[in-house]
């Protein structure tokens, strides 16, 4: 039987309190009891979840929740709940779960809508271009290796062997600096720009700079390429929407919020 990690966040942060409604009840442990509101919250979460909850598996849900209330006695009768390392995690795994909630409520009451995500889609394919390069490059740590490596490739070097025995780039150094075939949306900026203007069968002249290092670039092929039908990217578009959108959220929530941070040394004045 899987309980969803939520469930899971709010069994690890139960209250201790004795407190109890009339009738919200589902056992007792000792003669402390176990809310029968936390047993069906449980059954409806896995239910919601696409799980079939039969009476095999409320006997589980059950069993679960006596063996923890067990345990949390025990705990309790250690003082564990009075530990400050405890308190602090208490509190971190409420403000979790909290957070997380709140986090599924707006993204359902704010649902990225069928325009955001065509839009998204044609911006996607714009980016992507129409054709896909097939490239071979040699990352060097300074611009001065750099153009040592030019300078032997243009005296007939190896590319693919001096690739293996200098290049830095740990995924395509053993295969002789091959990066496969790409669009030229998914590299930084810089070397797709150099790329771009590179001949088949032409290597850059001059060492292109990205924040990975200095690069010695070879074109070995172009050809076409077409973007991938929306139905295979929607969702993922609809994910990073998704995500823009907390952030913006998270960012119009700091703009408005006074905050003082005193971790930060004080300002010299």
């Amino acid at each position: 039987m899987k309980i969803s990690r939520i469930t899971l966040l709010l069994i690890a942060s139960l209250s201790f309190s004795a407190s109890v409604f009339a009738g919200d009840v589902a056992a007792t442990v000792n003669g402390k009891p176990i809310k029968q509101s936390l047993f069906d919250f449980i059954v409806k979460d896995a239910t919601d979840h696409g799980q079939k909850v039969d009476d095999n598996v409320r006997d589980v849900i059950m069993s679960k929740l006596i063996s923890s209330e067990l345990v949390l006695q025990e705990a309790q009768k250690a003082g564990i709940d009075k530990k400050p390392d405890y308190i602090a995690k208490e509190e971190l795994t409420r403000r979790e779960l909290l957070v997380n909630v709140f986090i599924q409520d707006h993204l359902r009451n704010h649902p990225v809508s069928d325009s955001e995500t065509k839009a998204a889609y044609e911006k996607f394919k714009t980016e992507l271009g129409d054709k896909e390069y097939n490239a071979r490059h040699i990352l060097l740590a300074s611009e001065t290796e750099a153009k040592d490596v030019i300078a032997q490739l243009n005296k007939g070097g190896d590319f693919s062997k001096i690739a293996k025995e200098k290049s830095i780039d740990p995924g395509s150094k053993e295969k002789g600096g091959d990066l496969g075939w790409f669009a030229l949306g998914g590299m930084v900026k810089p070397f797709g720009e150099a790329v771009s203007k590179l001949q088949k069968g032409r290597t850059t002249s001059d060492p292109v700079q990205t924040q990975f290092g200095w690069h010695v670039i070879k074109l070995d092929d172009v050809r076409e390429m077409k973007a991938p039908p929306y139905d295979k990217v929607k969702e993922n578009l609809q994910k990073q929407l998704s995500q823009r959108q907390l952030e913006k959220m998270l960012t119009d929530l700091r703009a408005k919020a006074t905050i003082v941070d005193n971790t930060k040394p004080a300002a010299k004045k």
